[in-house]
């Protein structure tokens, strides 16, 4: 059974999901991926998460993910940071063993776990998906909502019900927008269930409905800035956040103009960060262009 959400689990602020540096020989580069988690927590994030989307998960073999998670434990003990951990399967019982696995690392505090993919259940379904996890889970859940990825939309009241089980802490929000469902379900969530924005241009409307913080790739590139966001809003300082907040979901659009992770890694590579700006077949490189215009972005946060 998951364990009490309230001890050791904060999902306020900016959890950055870590991409996965590769080295010029096209192996995983740890001690890159090492520096650049203490990066973003000197910064202002408050955790991190191991084996995102955003770390090209899926063209990871087994001992590379061991390897990344290795290394983000040791950075979340090290820190007294929490760490997210991607896990989970479109079949429950792949799932129920992948998140069995993460019992060996106890400095992680939370998975976050993908709505099945491909499969589509009905929304009983994914209910019934994640109330079996939640049993077995070492760790409480985040479930990861993203319906133009898996083909699974899910409405309000869907999301509430996955957000009133025990052991499902939150939920990370990429609807691919702010609608209907995401103001219903931000104003009217279940006790102690957050929501993190999970679609990273929409980050300030979301924390402004009442979102807990965000789960984005692009806060790797002005992680104090990301920071001061969440912290404005969560103080009520409109002024400076609606104007910070625009000019975040411009840079935002700019790195993911192109496939994730590929402009974040060239603009990191570009900062000398990382080692190499290489991505893992089927994604391409960054092209000049969109990492030049994700740059400019950045450079224009420095005059607000």
């Amino acid at each position: 059974m998951a364990r009490d959400i309230t001890e050791d689990l904060s999902l306020h602020g900016i959890h950055v999901p870590l991409v996965t540096p590769f080295s010029h020989t096209g192996d995983v580069a740890a001690e890159a991926l090492e520096a650049l988690a203490h990066e973003v927590l000197d910064a202002g994030a408050t955790g991190i998460v191991a084996l995102g989307t955003t770390a090209e998960v899926a063209t990871l073999d087994e001992a590379e993910r061991d390897l990344v998670t290795d290394v983000c434990a040791r950075v979340c003990a090290e820190r007294d940071a929490p760490l997210t951990v991607g896990a989970g399967a479109s079949g429950t019982r792949a799932a129920e063993a992948s998140l069995a696995r993460l019992a060996r690392w106890p400095q992680a505090r939370a998975a976050l776990v993908t709505v099945p993919s491909f499969v589509r259940p009905s929304a009983a379904g994914v209910l019934a998906h994640f109330a079996r996890l939640a049993e077995v889970s070492p760790v409480p859940l985040i479930v990861y909502h993203i319906p133009y990825r898996t083909g699974q939309p899910l409405d309000a009241a869907a999301l509430r019900a996955l957000g009133s089980l025990a052991g499902v802490a939150g939920v990370k929000y990429a609807g691919g927008g702010i609608g209907e469902d995401a103001v219903a379900l931000l104003g009217d969530l279940p006790a102690g269930f957050e929501v993190l924005a999970g679609d990273d241009a929409y980050l300030s409307p979301l924390l402004a409905l009442g979102a807990a913080g965000g789960i984005l790739a692009s806060a790797h590139l002005a992680t104090a800035r990301f920071a001061e966001l969440a912290a404005a809003w969560r103080a009520g300082d409109v002024a400076r956040a609606r104007p910070l907040g625009h000019a975040l979901a411009r840079m935002s659009a700019a790195a993911f103009a192109e496939p994730n992770p590929a402009v974040v890694k060239g603009v990191l590579h570009a900062q000398g960060r990382i080692p190499t700006p290489g991505v893992r077949l089927p994604l391409l490189p960054a092209s000049g262009a969109a990492v030049a215009a994700t740059l400019a972005r950045l450079a224009e946060l420095t005059e607000l």
